[in-house]
């Protein structure tokens, strides 16, 4: 399995060039002699701003030491672009089991101690690659601490006047997770944020695992030009002339969000990461914000027997991991179960969260969603409650904001019309 993993990331390097700058595997965690040369060769070329191909590499003077063409053929056949984060993880695996037998190879040998044995041992377990600071270097960012004044760490801005104040928007590293009822507008609310981040110059990655593209653009266009959604059914016949004047500058104000989306059903949060890395790969100078809808729609990557909240804590935990794998913010939407029915007060609590496991351990912010007029639809209140019930680093409370069902509109409460 070991010898198939470098193949496969030898190939999806060759494939993927961007990659090996995002890798933390180094040419001492190949087992292969001529894997660790070659990775070594491939690292240089590209730190001297050539491409690593199949014909640069077919140039090599030494190309038969690694194989000839025919392997690089056979390296390529095993890229696998989307796994690429396993494949890691394979690789590391097989090269902390070499060291262990390394070690217990050279304790028999020369004696060690029971204790030198564990210890070392142990050290090889918990070995990272990619995490190191020495106190020293942690100390010197500290220093000057009391004699100048911390900046408020601003995250990516929500739009929305109080939830800003009480989140300092979505930070990186951090995960969101936003939760409601069916029908309670939480993707209208996951695309105003989108469309805020992008306007403030960043890169909204959107992941659409049950609405199809073409439906997220209807509403990007409906709330931005403030056009009903009933009308991008037919444009041509139902927008009025007004609107139709409109149109195009209502489109370059969407096209400026830089919005990407992704709406393939089912994927596995290991397609996620390769489809974000590919984006931020893209666009270098946007900062990532990654917006899901929705989480129980991800395919994990084991089965656990059908049990669904396993699954569900297995892919928080692995989203909380890509947020700060990419140090940017991971924004999730998630429904509640039906037991929010059964209450006076339908406002959501924790325990609404379906499949919730280890999701509120994991996240960051937890918001949920509450309309009045969902249960009284003859209303004409037009609020939508942001309810923030966990904020790990701030306060908790109700943002308040008004809503326009038909258009997807979202405003703060004291804000104009909707």
């Amino acid at each position: 399995m070991g010898m198939t993993a470098e193949k496969s990331f030898l190939g999806t390097i060759i494939k993927a060039n961007y990659l090996i700058s995002d890798t933390v595997i180094r040419a001492e965690h190949f087992e292969g002699t001529r894997h660790q040369e070659l990775f070594k060769v491939m690292v240089d070329m590209i730190q001297k701003g050539k491409t690593v191909d199949l014909i640069s590499l077919t140039t090599l003077v030494n190309l038969e030491s690694f194989g000839g063409i025919s392997y690089i053929n056979e390296l390529l056949s095993f890229a696998n672009e989307e796994k690429f984060e396993e494949i890691e993880d394979l690789i590391l695996e097989s090269w902390k089991e070499r060291e262990k037998r390394n070690i217990l190879v050279n304790a028999s040998s020369e004696d060690w101690e029971i204790n030198k044995v564990i210890g070392a041992l142990d050290k090889i377990n918990e070995s990272k690659v990619d995490d190191h600071t020495s106190i020293e270097d942690a100390l010197t960012k500290m220093y000057e601490a009391p004699w100048q004044e911390k900046a408020i760490n601003k995250g990516i801005p929500t739009g929305l006047k109080v939830l800003n104040a009480m989140t300092n928007g979505f930070q990186n590293d951090e995960l969101t997770i936003i939760a409601a009822r069916p029908s309670m507008g939480k993707t209208d609310v996951v695309i105003h944020f989108a469309k805020e981040a992008g306007w403030q110059g960043y890169l909204p990655i959107f992941f659409s695992l049950e609405m199809p593209e073409q439906r997220i653009t209807d509403r990007l266009i409906a709330s931005t030009g403030r056009f009903n959604r009933m009308k991008m059914r037919n444009p041509f016949k139902d927008l009025t002339d007004s609107q139709k004047t409109a149109w195009s500058a209502v489109i370059g104000r969407v096209s400026d969000t830089k919005i990407q989306i992704f709406d393939s059903p089912g994927q596995s949060v290991g397609e996620i990461r390769a489809k974000t890395r590919k984006m931020i790969q893209q666009f270098p100078n946007r900062k990532p914000i990654i917006f899901i809808d929705y989480l129980t729609l991800i395919r994990p990557d084991n089965f656990y027997g059908g049990n669904e909240t396993s699954q569900a804590s297995e892919i928080s935990r692995n989203l909380k991991a890509v947020a700060k794998h990419f140090h940017c913010p991971v924004v999730v939407l998630s429904q509640l179960s039906r037991s929010v029915e059964t209450r006076q007060d339908k406002r959501p609590m924790m325990s609404d969260i379906r499949q919730s496991g280890s999701i509120e351990q994991d996240a960051d912010l937890i918001m949920f969603l509450y309309r009045e007029k969902y249960y009284n639809p003859d209303s004409d209140d037009n609020s939508l409650e942001i309810i923030v019930r966990k904020n790990r680093n701030g306060p908790v409370g109700t943002v308040y904001t008004r809503y326009n069902e038909h258009t997807g509109e979202i405003l703060d409460a004291d804000q104009g019309t909707v």
